[in-house]
């Protein structure tokens, strides 16, 4: 039982190494560079609740070609949401027909790539809750809570026992469309988090940055409703609450949403890690969806639309961090 991870960043590693040191066969596909580190350095698996696991780099195989996919039964897609269509060319051409695909991207339209582009397979959508934070001493620290979840499929039981062994059970459910949009509302923060600058704990712990967010799901809901669309519970609090939760002052909502808080404070938002290794973002695949969604029933985002662009921005260097209130004052504009 052989496993690939196709796109070997930080949620990749971080899962794919789990299942290596859990006596798993895994084989992890990415660049050069990352090769090169893990070579020299290792891995050093954390998380929030103090596991620290070593691999030394001759413990981790790792591939630049896609030709690595060939032996795989379970193939794990971790590539960015702009990548779908290239991983799913590369799995048709290097992967066995059997072998069952499970995409942990971040976003709502990575299965249907995949799945159009890999007719006659088995091809899952799965959501990953959790943050993941690639630290100095190519440390992967898995920053914040939660449970793998995965469309319910009979090809997912060779696997549970295994992922449930490497601490990284799989939930199984039946809408997986409905937890994929209730994912992107809690990531619409991605952009909040990253045009602030800060670490995700202090962002959440001011009302200015909440406000924003509180913006963005609110304008998102509204597009969902006119869709049709009903996004599934993830956090604690229901997505139509989430907005006026979001905008209590900083010492009732310390109080009321504790959980929410309950982040390392070394978290940082994937898109906060891309602007600082100056690679572009999944902004399209994220505040872009919910811009798109509404063109498409002839309805404007503006706040959501205004932050991508934003983002667009800071990814060719032109932004610096933005203060809560200057951020509202630029979505609000």
């Amino acid at each position: 039982m052989n496993i690939a991870v196709f796109g070997a960043g930080a949620v990749g590693i971080y899962v794919g190494a789990s299942l290596l040191a859990a006596g798993a066969d895994v084989v992890l596909i990415g660049r050069a560079r990352m090769r090169g580190q893990i070579a020299s350095q290792g891995l050093l698996l954390s998380d929030l609740e103090g596991r620290r696991q070593r691999l030394e780099g001759d413990q981790v195989p790792y591939q630049e070609s896609p030709s690595a996919l060939a032996a795989a039964d379970l193939i794990l897609v971790t590539v960015k949401s702009a990548d779908s269509a290239a991983a799913a060319s590369a799995i048709a051409g290097w992967a066995k027909p059997a072998a069952l695909v499970v995409s942990l991207q971040n976003g709502v339209g990575n299965i249907d790539t995949l799945r159009s582009l890999l007719a006659g397979r088995q091809v899952l959508a799965a959501m990953v809750p959790f943050n993941v934070v690639q630290m100095e001493g190519n440390r992967f620290h898995r920053a914040s809570g939660g449970e793998l979840m995965v469309e319910a499929a009979a090809g997912l039981e060779p696997w549970l026992a295994l992922f449930r062994q490497a601490g990284l059970p799989l939930q199984q459910c039946q809408d997986i469309a409905a937890v994929q949009w209730g994912k992107l509302l809690l990531n619409l923060n991605n952009a909040v988090n990253a045009l602030s600058g800060l670490a995700l704990k202090s962002e959440l712990s001011q009302r200015a940055y909440r406000r924003c967010l509180a913006l963005l799901i609110e304008e998102a809901l509204a597009v969902l409703r006119a869709a049709g669309i009903h996004p599934a519970r993830i956090a604690k609090a229901g997505p139509r609450l989430l907005p006026a939760l979001l905008r209590l002052p900083d010492a009732i909502f310390t109080r009321v949403a504790a959980t929410m808080l309950k982040i390392d404070p070394e978290a940082r938002s994937s898109m906060w890690q891309d602007l600082q290794a100056r690679r572009l973002t999944e902004v399209d695949y994220l505040n872009g969806a919910i811009v798109r969604l509404a063109e498409s029933l002839a309805r404007d985002a503006p706040a959501n639309r205004r932050i991508t662009a934003l983002v667009h921005a800071a990814e060719q260097g032109g932004l610096q961090p933005l203060s809560g209130a200057a951020l509202y004052r630029a979505l609000r504009a």
